[in-house]
């Protein structure tokens, strides 16, 4: 039989044991939130699959309340915010889901500054918010993130189309304004999209673009090496060599640039037919 404790031993022992049933009962609460957690972050998902976004929102809420930890349903939570903003539509409501979507990406990146989710979706909401109304300080925002995605994973295509899909928009809008602003100064000698610049007009535009325009084109040919079928990507790759057509002072660099852009549209035609005529025989 064993001695019975002593008075000291006693007075030490029983608040430990308070301690332990204590620290036991919050580990099992716990555990139980996390649970809670992973139910409601169901429900959410189950919603945002069925369009219910705001149904969703609650629920991942929810789930960040039961278990802070849980990134996923954080991710969840930015990306329910993100699928409810309407590019270029003025409204309050539709910039304060904006700016709640970029407030969980910022969050989960200061704690997770590798996230590749976080920073593609950043990524993406930063390119639509920069396309209506168009931001190019917004665009350049967005390219870094997609920059950060080639720095972690080099292999992935897709991060360099993006950032070569934003030098081309930028080169492109740069372009059309130039060309706008001659035609509407000269009513009756209208200059078509096909035609080369003006002498002055051209060696504007290069000064301007040619290095995004350079760059496009290398983060284009990137995307297409590790990807060879890629489509979209040669197409993009075609409207940059014509856009580094527009800046050439010799008509024969243009007509080549031209040539290579014609030929990158044929693959894409050959791409897509052969697509085509897989997914019809399977």
């Amino acid at each position: 039989m064993n001695a019975p404790l002593s008075e000291t031993r006693k007075r030490t022992y029983r608040p430990f044991v308070a301690l332990a049933l204590a620290l036991f009962a919050i580990v099992g609460l716990s555990g139980c939130n996390k649970l809670k957690a992973r139910d409601k972050l169901a429900q959410g998902v189950a919603a945002y699959k069925n369009g219910k976004y705001d149904d969703a929102i609650e629920d991942f809420k929810d789930a960040i309340k039961l278990d802070p930890g849980l990134t996923v349903a954080q991710l969840y939570l930015a990306t329910a915010y993100q699928s409810e903003y309407i590019p270029g539509a003025p409204s309050e409501e539709n910039k304060r889901v904006a700016d709640e979507a970029i407030k969980q990406y910022e969050d989960i990146l200061s704690r997770d500054p590798n996230n590749l989710s976080a920073i593609d979706y950043m990524g993406s909401l930063l390119y639509n918010m920069a396309s209506n109304p168009f931001s190019p300080e917004t665009f350049e925002k967005s390219k870094q993130f997609h920059l950060r995605h080639v720095a972690l994973s080099p292999n992935d295509a897709e991060p360099y189309y993006w950032v070569g899909l934003i030098d081309w928009t930028l080169a492109f809008r740069a372009g059309a304004q130039i060309r706008s602003d001659y035609n509407h100064a000269h009513v009756t000698k209208q200059l078509r999209d096909d035609q080369p610049l003006p002498p002055d007009l051209r060696d504007e535009y290069a000064t301007k673009m040619s290095p995004t325009v350079e760059d496009g084109i290398s983060m284009m040919k990137k995307a297409i090496e590790r990807k060879a079928d890629y489509e979209d990507a040669m197409a993009y790759l075609s409207l940059l060599y014509r856009q580094k057509g527009d800046m050439q002072a010799n008509p024969n660099d243009r007509d080549e640039l031209i040539k290579q852009a014609d030929a990158l549209l044929d693959q894409v035609k050959q791409i897509k037919q052969k697509k085509a005529s897989t997914q019809s025989s399977s």
